[in-house]
Parts: structure tokens; C-alpha cells; sequence
């Protein structure tokens, strides 16, 4: 149930509307907008006679959620929510530009792709310091001392940064040194993990699950806000089809659908999507020409050497070079990508 209040609705107003939601065992979210503030009833509402609330003077009107998602939802938030970290925004038209390599490997590495991208126009460095891999005996990455050099990263280029994290025991460690956690695929439907980080006051970055279905992926989302964090940025990374040509299938499909069922933002990651690099550009081109808000590029200096996903990482050159012509893709659609 979604409670729009009036212009002139005071603070007092809205108090009274929430004790009246939580005595019915039901908890209530608030969202205050430029012109008015709307109630979110999360829980059962059918506990809750709409009437209750539509003869307050306050209440302009009283609307049921048919989505079994309510707070990421469209109909709770019309406006886009626009999510800003460090003075780099996700949303609010123009592109997001993530890109780092797939694993941090050392301080050095780091913190030299950090400023190549940086000088190329990204906006968020990202790389993997805790890695889940498909065999135990692969790379697991560096952990706290990875999570250190991402932090020298971001001190070398001014860029927040943006790791995955996969535990909820090492949540504290990562959002000391995180600007945004990332919640990967396989733990897209960890719900103990999407209440934890729901708790934070941190953006997540949200990838879709290798098979979920969209409304999967939106009740995963929220899960982490109805716990209280609503800075959700979407991650469309491609998900498992029959189809070999390529890593997964890159459901370019889904950001127009996300951007008319919710206020999040929407990205896309090309490279996990492709997990080849010559695939990066075409899917990314066809993810800004969609509507994404942003895009997450795997670089490394040598990908012929990297411990993880080498084959979808561009090196720094082809990765400026990409940016220069994913520019004008962007500007086709009257928008703008990265720094510049």
C-alpha cells in the first residue's frame, strides 16, 4: 500500500500515519520528494482498510501495490532515484563508467589501471578483492590486503570504488574500505547477505543471478530495501541460456523492462555478459542505446597474465579507444558517458 500525503502534510502528520501502520504489526517507509512525501507499507497490507487512511485531511491518496516488490517499485517512487557517491552520480541521464580488472593482484596493478581508466573517463574504479570462483583451487583473491590497494587506488585518481563482497562475516571489513559493495550473481538470492548490507548506509550494486527471472531479481532487491537502504543500483550481466557462443546471454532486454517497473538505476556489465573482449563494445553500445545508466568494463593491463577472466578484459589502450566511440553512441541518444 503506497499513502500519497498532500503538499501542506507536516512532520506531525506523518508520525500519526506510521504509529498507525506499525500497531498493526506492519512497518512504514517514508520517502519525502520535492513536492510531496509518500508512505510505504510494507507486510501484509491486507491487514490495513485503505479508508483508514483516505478520510486524513493529510492523505491525498491511497493506492494498493499489485507487485509483490513495493519499495523499488515504480509505482512507490515515479521519479528516477539518482544515487551519488563522491560526486559521481548513477542516474539522472548521464552514464555511469565503471571499469578496473576483473581481480585485484597487487597495489601496483591497482593503482596503475586505476589512473588509465580514470584518464580515459571512468567514473568508479572496481575491482575483486574476494573472488568467488567456480573451483576451490582457483584464485580466490588477496582479501583485506586487496581491499588496501583499492583504497590506494581511489587515493591516486580521486575515484570511489566499487568491490564485491560475499560473506556477511566480512561485511565490516569491506565497507570500511568500499565507496560501493557489490552483491555478485551467485549471491544475488543470499537473503541473510541482502538484509545485512540492507542495514548499511552504502550503495549496492546488485547483480542479476546466472538464471533469475526479473521479478526474482527485484524481490532480491528488496529484501536490501526494506531493511532501510534504497541507494540499489541493478547489474544486468547476462544470464544462463542453452547458448554457447558466448560466456552467458546478455538479456539487453531487461534495462527498458527495469526502467519502466522500478525507480532504480540500471547498468550493464558487457564483459561477464560477452567473456570475450572483441563482444564489449557491441553489447555495450546496445546496453547505452537501451537505457542503461551505467556500464561495468573488466581492464587489465595484461590479460594474457590476469588469475581471473582474462579472455572479457580490455587492455588500457583498446579500452580508451572503446570509451572514444562508445561516446558518440551516447550523444546519439542525447546523453553523455563518464567524465567527458
Amino acid at each position: 500500500m503506497i499513502i500519497v500525503l498532500k503538499g501542506g502534510a507536516t512532520e506531525e502528520d506523518v508520525r500519526r500515519i506510521e504509529e498507525r501502520i506499525k500497531a498493526d504489526g506492519l512497518s512504514a517507509h517514508v520517502s519525502k520528494g520535492v513536492e510531496r512525501t509518500i508512505i510505504g507499507v510494507v507486510g501484509d497490507e491486507r491487514k490495513l482498510d485503505p479508508e483508514t487512511f483516505e478520510g486524513l485531511d493529510c492523505v491525498d491518496k491511497v493506492m494498493r501495490v499489485l507487485s509483490p516488490y513495493k519499495l523499488v517499485s515504480r509505482d512507490f517512487k515515479k521519479e528516477d532515484t539518482v544515487i551519488e557517491v563522491m560526486g559521481k552520480k548513477i542516474g539522472g541521464g548521464s552514464i555511469a563508467l565503471f571499469a578496473g580488472p576483473c581481480s585485484v593482484e597487487g597495489r601496483e596493478m591497482m593503482v596503475e589501471i586505476g589512473k588509465r581508466v580514470a584518464a580515459s573517463g571512468a567514473t568508479f574504479i572496481r575491482g575483486g578483492a574476494y573472488k568467488p570462483r567456480t573451483s576451490p583451487y582457483a584464485f580466490q583473491g588477496m582479501g583485506e590486503d586487496g581491499l588496501k590497494c583499492l583504497a590506494d587506488a581511489r587515493e591516486a585518481t580521486g575515484l570511489p570504488v566499487a568491490t564485491e563482497l560475499m560473506d556477511p562475516r566480512d561485511i565490516d571489513v569491506v565497507a570500511k574500505y568500499a565507496d560501493l559493495i557489490q552483491i555478485g550473481a551467485r549471491n544475488m538470492q543470499n537473503f541473510r547477505l541482502l538484509t545485512e548490507v540492507g542495514k548499511l548506509d552504502k550503495p549496492i550494486i546488485l547483480k542479476r543471478g546466472i538464471s533469475a527471472t526479473i521479478l526474482e531479481w527485484l524481490m532480491s532487491a528488496e529484501y536490501i530495501a526494506s531493511e532501510g537502504n534504497t541507494r540499489i543500483i541493478l547489474c544486468e550481466r547476462g544470464i544462463r541460456t542453452y547458448e554457447q557462443a558466448t560466456r552467458n546471454t546478455f538479456d539487453v532486454s531487461a534495462i527498458p523492462v527495469l526502467k519502466a517497473l522500478t525507480h532504480l538505476p540500471v547498468i550493464a556489465d558487457p564483459s561477464h555478459a560477452a567473456g570475450k573482449a572483441s563482444l564489449v563494445e557491441p553489447l555495450a553500445a546496445a546496453a547505452i542505446a537501451a537505457g542503461a545508466d551505467g556500464l561495468m568494463i573488466e581492464v587489465h593491463n595484461q590479460p594474457e597474465k590476469a588469475l581471473s577472466d582474462g579472455p572479457q578484459s580490455l587492455r588500457p589502450d583498446t579500452f580508451d579507444a572503446v570509451v572514444s566511440r562508445l561516446k558518440r553512441v551516447a550523444e546519439a541518444v542525447d546523453r553523455r558517458l563518464g567524465t567527458a
